[in-house]
């Protein structure tokens, strides 16, 4: 019964941190979906913010098409 729930964090942590025309913004976008995903998942919010932000950071500095609006 989590793994539906996990996949849905997973899926509206990606849709809210596709965003973010700077390397702050695409940090705050990140870790907010990373603690959002967290939170509904019951893991650790510091612990989600930080790999949201990381994550974030790395895929639009990657991708920049993908990133900027």
């Amino acid at each position: 019964m989590r793994i539906p729930l996990i996949a849905g964090a997973f899926a509206l942590a990606t849709v809210l941190s596709g965003c973010g025309n700077t390397v702050g913004e695409q940090a705050l976008f990140g870790g907010a979906a990373g603690v959002g995903a967290a939170a509904v998942t019951g893991g650790d919010p510091v612990v989600g913010g930080v790999v949201g932000a990381g994550g974030n950071v790395a895929f639009c500095q990657l991708n920049p098409h993908l990133c900027t609006r």
